[in-house]
């Protein structure tokens, strides 16, 4: 029997991590590498870390030396979330959340629903000296409707991360062997990574674009953010509301133009774009002046 081992972070690894168990044993498992993610809310560290230790699999931070471990015969690694080069590439197999060759990079996801993709997937594909450019071994993907949460899309595509590595890890001992395809550099595309500066809404978007962009960098993403007399402002949940004929339109965009509800409603430069739930630097909600602008 071939032994594997997880290179994992986030939901995706850990629920990955834990239908394997559950399905498969641990008998087979070499060890589980894990490592903190700050740039979102809920990293799923811990829960990684305490499955994989109440399973008696060996486990590890990023940090940590397990070179030895690296070089066990018939080692299959498998790396899911990972953001980080893995230096032996031998039996080294990506699971990357975008139909490959489109959304090479980091948080393909996220850019796949701002673009408003009509299928969303995930590719297992071998480890290259350039990241995302391996050839593919297999790929999954569902379609999906708007609007959507980046939250709900990731439960959406949960099932898939396993099904491929359920898929692969039967193929490998029962030594059928799998088929891999180079990647079409003509249809490639890349996702750069996301800083502090992308979670800012742009108030020149239409409204119906700012609303999937803040559905799509929600938890566990920093979320959407705007700046109100100079201060941080995160929006959570916005709703795109009928448009009225404003005057001079362009000069006007991101003022609270009237309340429906108690909740600001804020000219876009197409469309008007409801704020039904925004919080301070803090995350406490917070209520606005009318004659307020965001920017």
């Amino acid at each position: 029997m071939a032994k594997v081992a997880f290179y994992i972070m986030g939901l995706k690894g850990y629920v990955t991590l834990d239908r394997f168990i559950k399905k498969h044993g641990v008998e087979e498992i070499a060890y589980v590498v894990s490592s903190n993610n700050h740039d979102i809310m809920t990293d799923y560290f811990d829960e990684i870390r305490d499955l994989t230790l109440a399973s008696n699999i060996k486990f590890f931070q990023r940090t940590d030396t397990f070179t030895e471990l690296e070089k066990i015969p018939k080692l299959y690694k498998f790396a899911i979330g990972w953001r980080w080069m893995i230096a032996n590439e031998l039996r080294l197999i990506i699971f990357h959340d975008s139909l490959l060759p489109k959304y090479r990079g980091f948080a393909p996801l996220v850019n796949a629903l701002i673009n408003k993709e009509s299928y969303l997937g995930v590719t297992a594909l071998e480890a290259s000296d350039s990241y995302d450019q391996g050839n593919i071994i297999s790929q999954k993907k569902l379609p999906i409707e708007y609007p959507i949460k980046v939250s709900e899309a990731i439960e959406k595509i949960l099932p898939l991360y396993f099904c491929l590595v359920d898929d692969l890890y039967t193929k490998i001992n029962e030594e059928i062997g799998y088929e891999v395809q180079k990647q079409n550099e003509k249809d490639a595309s890349y996702s750069p990574w996301l800083n502090s500066d992308d979670y800012y809404i742009d108030w020149s978007w239409s409204a119906t674009d700012i609303k999937r962009f803040v559905d799509a960098v929600g938890d566990p993403y920093d979320g959407a953010k705007a700046l109100l007399e100079s201060k941080i402002i995160n929006i959570i949940e916005v709703d795109v509301v009928d448009d009225v004929t404003i005057e001079n339109r362009h000069r006007h965009v991101g003022k609270v133009i009237f309340k429906i509800h108690e909740f600001p409603v804020v000219v876009c430069q197409t469309g008007l774009l409801k704020l039904v739930d925004i919080r301070d630097d803090q995350r406490n909600p917070i209520a606005i002046k009318f004659r307020s602008k965001f920017y």
